[in-house]
């Protein structure tokens, strides 16, 4: 089973959860989501991977969540999708992808439950 991990280099629980994959004898596919940012399709995809609402993959942190207005309640789960798919920055990291399912690394052995 081919694993993905949608990763950041910068990020210490990206760069955990890929030394987990390894050490587990898996060299996963690494998608440095923000030189290759996954279109708004392929965030859909993931969020039914997950089992999520668009608004648990999203940084609250990040600068642009508050300027472009989506810390509402009333912003919908495409306007988040959209939101990410322009700014993949506000992408919750790292993301691991095995088969149908999928987890965030937060932390790094939660993506254990999804490995072969």
């Amino acid at each position: 089973m081919a694993v993905t991990i949608f990763h950041n280099p910068r990020c210490s629980k990206s760069r955990q959860t890929l030394a987990l994959l390894e050490a587990h004898g898996l060299q996963p596919r690494v998608v440095e989501y923000l030189k290759s940012p996954p279109d708004r399709a392929t965030l859909a995809a993931l969020l039914r991977k997950l089992g999520i609402p668009a608004r648990e993959l999203i940084r609250r942190n990040e600068p642009e969540f508050a300027a472009l207005g989506l810390d509402g309640p009333d912003v919908s789960d495409d306007a988040l999708l959209d939101a990410m798919a322009s700014h993949p920055k506000l992408i919750e990291r790292p993301i691991v992808v095995a088969g149908r399912q999928a987890r965030i690394g937060r932390p790094p052995e939660a993506v254990l439950e999804i490995l072969p």
